[in-house]
């Protein structure tokens, strides 16, 4: 659609996702400049605000993920009568794994401009710190919260062969290592980013397993995860479902022959699991 020149303008701004002396001059400009800030908190705005000793007389008002729906509309229609809307969250830029992309989008149907201001992501500061291949990857955000449907979606993963990016709770780190490590292999290398730029940063590098280990005892802050991509494979399907059909034949049942040579080859085990039921089933 085109975009109408008569509107205002919605602005992303990048925050810091950690020291605030990574806040940018464009960011406090645009801060101090706007008609209205919508925040995932607004009391993390105000803290943000005293740190870079900026004062503003932008309307602020609260943009989370239990309220993005309803006030997505009231925010558009302000911005379509002219106002200069910047759009911030609690670290990081907007619309990655953070409120804003429901916005976006509905500003980019009404024709409405869209900017933003680039800056710090936890995403490419983990990448670029773990040591893992950067020319390619893939971000992942967070896992789902239930074991089957994590276990789901990193059987899908076990084969990508880009860098993989995870958010996760620190709660339920430990967790997460070892599910990645069941579905890609325990020698899988990965990296574990806590507590980005800040005071107490900590990058921990080695096996899932051994990271695993580590998170264990427990992980504090805010966690970002890189895991290398799958390894390049020469097995093909019919020769690892051959392999799965001489364990079973040995008197290993069907689930844990398929685990085993998936893990062997760094193949996905739900498609892996399919293709030997179907060859079992042949007549």
């Amino acid at each position: 659609m085109t975009q109408n020149e008569d509107t205002g303008l919605v602005v992303l701004a990048a925050t810091p996702i950690g020291d605030s002396r990574d806040a940018s001059p464009r960011l406090i400009e645009e801060l101090r400049s706007a008609d209205v800030i919508a925040a995932e908190d607004t009391r993390r705005l105000q803290n943000l605000l005293q740190r870079l000793a900026v004062t503003t007389t932008a309307r602020v008002v609260s943009y989370f993920e239990g309220n993005e729906a309803g006030r997505t509309g009231q925010l558009l229609a302000e911005v379509e009568a002219g106002a200069r809307l910047l759009l911030v969250t609690d670290a990081g830029m907007p619309s990655v794994s953070d409120p804003g992309y429901r916005l976006v989008a509905a500003a980019v149907d009404a024709g409405v401009r869209v900017t933003a201001v680039p800056g710090p992501s936890a995403v490419l500061t983990a990448l670029a710190v773990s040591g893992l291949p950067v020319d390619r990857f893939c971000f992942e955000g967070f896992l789902p919260r239930k074991g089957g449907e994590r276990q789901r979606r990193l059987d899908e993963l076990a084969t990508e062969p880009r860098t993989l990016v995870f958010f996760e709770a620190p709660h339920r780190t430990a967790d997460a290592l070892t599910a990645l490590a069941t579905a890609f292999g325990a020698d899988r290398r990965a990296a574990v980013c806590r507590e980005l730029t800040k005071t107490y940063e900590e990058i921990r590098r080695g096996p899932l397993a051994e990271l695993a280990q580590w998170a264990a005892d427990g992980v504090r802050g805010e966690v970002t995860i890189v895991v290398d991509g799958a390894p390049a494979t020469t097995t093909d399907s019919v020769d690892a479902v051959g392999e799965v059909t001489e364990l079973v034949a040995g008197g290993m049942r069907l689930k844990p022959a398929v685990a085993v040579v998936a893990e062997r080859h760094g193949l996905a085990k739900n498609a892996l699991y399919e293709a030997a039921l179907a060859a079992r089933n042949q007549p």
